[in-house]
């Protein structure tokens, strides 16, 4: 007896994106939607004819009608696919009307889980699904999994909340107890809610959102491939990647006298993944004026490569060197701005802010300058 399903969970479908410019956050909408359709070119290509979705499907207890529609069709057109839906925490089932629109209008391949009742996947395969009741629900849902099956049927659970608390550096402990799987007797249990990819046991994985949504986790947006041989035998658990976008945070710790131009060519990604990569770019240490000013036109000629780019030279100090201000000028408005400037960058009795806001304007003089006489 085996069995081989995808696991996926928080595709979040909806989500506004709403503090990117319009282009890019059109982009990342569309994305998202199409993910239905990698996750299932990831089935099929795995030899799966069954995806898990472990709750967050839609980004709020109110997607817009286009937003539900379109998913469910999207599903519907995967016609060779079996997909499990479950509500989670953003999509719970306090929206009794959310849910009751799916019911109506889930496609024959969609099988909608608003009960914690277990449902046979195939012959002496079932799922014993824990779905949100409400956004916080306050105790562990994820119990009911203990409900019997016939003896020797592989058991797989579905769920979605925290093990630990996610929002916490210390990781207390959240509602579900990592030991849901031995407790339960599962073969395999499948969370969602945390959006990067992590296997709490050797049978208890979180699969992770198939479309990156943020900078926080480093591991490739994808979905899981689960293979079940036995009750009892070990999960065989293989990581497909399925995003389209790549959120990259790149730290650069720069040094007087370093080609600055080939550190931060030897930290990009390739030119032709950059559309679909959004980069946020931290330096810190020290530069003298002539490099800072061409590290900065470096940045400003790689941006546009890049669906969303965002810089952060707050931390990267300026040395400005006897003579450098001469190169701005010797005399008159711009030195006597030039000078002031320079004060300000160091003087200790400014906030930390308007020292760094100094330094960047006297960079952003020194390489105008430059520009003017080039």
């Amino acid at each position: 007896m085996g069995y081989k399903f995808l696991h996926s969970s928080d595709l979040h479908l909806g989500r506004a994106f709403g503090g990117f410019p319009e282009d890019i956050r059109g982009r990342l909408r569309e994305a998202r939607h199409s993910v239905i359709r990698r996750l299932a070119e990831a089935a099929r290509a795995g030899g799966a004819q069954l995806v898990l979705l472990a709750g967050d499907t839609f980004d709020a207890e109110t997607p817009s009608p286009e937003t539900l529609r379109h998913a469910l069709r999207a599903m519907a057109s995967e016609a060779d696919l079996r997909w499990v839906l479950m509500p989670g925490n953003h999509d719970s089932l306090a929206a009794s009307e959310l849910w009751r629109r799916i019911q109506n209008d889930a496609p024959g391949n969609l099988t909608v889980l608003t009960t914690a009742d277990p449902v046979e996947l195939a012959p002496e395969v079932w799922l014993l699904p824990a779905p949100c009741t409400q956004r916080r629900p306050g105790r562990d849902l994820t119990q009911s999994m203990s409900a019997p099956t016939p003896e020797g049927a592989l058991r797989i659970g579905l769920g979605h909340g925290a093990i630990m608390d996610f929002t916490s550096d210390e990781g207390s402990p959240g509602i579900i107890p990592p030991d849901r799987a031995r407790l339960s007797g599962l073969d395999y249990l499948g969370l969602g809610d945390w959006h990067g990819r992590m296997s709490v046991g050797a049978e208890t994985w979180y699969s992770g959102t198939p479309e990156a949504d943020s900078f926080k986790h480093e591991t490739a947006a994808g979905a899981l491939l689960v293979s079940l041989t036995a009750a009892g035998a070990p999960a065989k658990v293989e990581v497909a990647e399925t995003g389209q976008f790549g959120w990259q945070r790149l730290s650069l710790d720069l040094l007087p006298g370093e080609d600055v131009a080939s550190v931060l060519a030897g930290q990009l990604p390739p030119e032709p993944q950059r559309r679909d990569r959004l980069l946020r770019l931290e330096a810190s240490g020290r530069l003298t004026l002539a490099e800072r000013a061409g590290f900065e036109a470096s940045l400003a000629a790689i941006a546009p490569d890049f669906g969303w780019f965002e810089q952060d030279l707050t931390r990267l100090g300026t040395d400005v060197h006897a003579g450098d201000l001469d190169l701005i000028d010797r005399g008159g408005a711009l030195r006597h701005a030039a000078n002031a400037l320079h004060a300000q960058a160091a003087d200790p009795a400014l906030a930390a802010a308007d020292r760094d806001l100094a330094a960047l304007a006297l960079s952003r003089l020194y390489a105008l300058v430059q520009e003017i006489e080039a």
